[in-house]
């Protein structure tokens, strides 16, 4: 039997999960819904679904099984939680929301309404970044002792400008850190748990915007790890993301979503497997070419559904990654006004 899906949101990212959606079989998207009306037309035809611009009558769409949130992250927990009243089950874009009071409702409604939620951070289904988990987990690495995570991307001024919530606190909720770096702070997280201890400072150095085009942060973990996080948009051309892991037992770098180097004292058998990586251009493009991250986040999805799992990354596990930056954000503020 068909899964049903319907799309919120008719831009660059909806068409994301358009195509992801429909590179699995049996899946079906039934209705399309967003605010600027050329955009949903063009979705919906192009998928063969029936288009909205009332969101009311779009969640009142049926067959409909469930819903992917490509909308403003400001958007994301009031449409959810419509959703979700109706029955629907929520996958939405990173972040879950912009601020945990809005993700912590998000979350309360969908337990209520008895649907899953889940989140598309789509690196925790990449092989190198999935191998590079296990290592730690299994003390390939020895104690982890200094973490490096560098997104030094650039997006040229008119990525915000031509944009209405880009940038904007109010939709966006940050800049370089809750948009674009949100996605490395889910995999310290991920790999690290919840950091103990925080310094930050943030700045907007480059573009016209309310948020920050730059931040820094330093993380010290319950391990007594230390992690230097930078994450920017003003890195002119832009550079592949890159995670460094110094442990007592040797050093990792993962650029690009691939593990280039490895230099560990027992290496395990499966050291380098020749992995592609991550083929889309982040650091210098928001256009997603290779959709392969949210398609694996939709099956694991709608495997969760079938099965009455819990999603890969679902509204709890999602929530952490808001509430750090949140709190980077707040620690960032407290200290330019020493």
């Amino acid at each position: 039997m068909a899964i049903n899906i319907g799309i919120i949101g008719a831009g660059n990212i909806s068409d994301t999960h358009a195509r992801a959606a429909r590179a699995i079989p049996n899946t079906e998207i039934s209705a399309v819904y967003g605010t600027n009306a050329q955009r949903v037309e063009r979705l919906a035809r192009e998928h063969e679904a029936k288009s909205y611009n009332d969101f009311n009558a779009f969640l009142a769409h049926r067959p409909m099984d469930l819903v992917l949130i490509g909308s403003p992250s400001g958007c994301h927990a009031d449409e959810g939680i419509a959703a979700a009243k109706q029955g629907l089950h929520i996958l939405t874009e990173k972040p879950l929301d912009i601020t945990t009071k809005r993700c912590d409702a998000l979350i309360d409604a969908a337990q209520e309404a008895h649907v899953k939620l889940g989140v598309f951070f789509q690196d925790r289904t990449k092989p190198d970044i999935r191998k590079l988990k296990q290592w730690v987990d299994h003390g390939v690495l020895g104690k982890p002792l200094l973490i490096e995570a560098r997104v030094k991307w650039y997006r040229p001024p008119d990525y915000y400008s031509s944009s209405k919530w880009r940038g904007v606190l109010a939709l966006d909720g940050g800049g370089a850190l809750m948009n674009q770096g949100v996605h490395t702070v889910d995999v310290l997280l991920w790999l690290f748990g919840d950091p103990i201890r925080i310094q930050a400072r943030t700045a907007t150095l480059l573009h016209n915007i309310e948020a920050e085009d730059t931040a820094v942060a330093i993380l010290e973990f319950a391990n007594g790890a230390l992690c230097a996080l930078h994450s920017t948009t003003a890195a002119f051309p832009g550079y592949p993301r890159c995670i460094e892991i110094t442990g007592t037992q040797g050093t990792v770098i993962l650029e690009h979503d691939r593990i280039i180097a490895a230099d560990l004292r027992d290496a395990p058998a499966d050291l380098l497997t020749g992995s592609t990586g991550d083929t889309n251009q982040s650091a210098s493009s928001a256009v997603v070419s290779d959709v392969s991250g949210h398609k694996a986040i939709l099956e694991d999805f709608l495997h969760a559904i079938d099965r009455n799992t819990t999603p890969l990354c679902d509204g709890k596990e999602s929530r952490r990654s808001v509430a750090l930056v949140e709190e980077i954000y707040r620690v960032a503020r407290a200290s330019t006004t020493r």
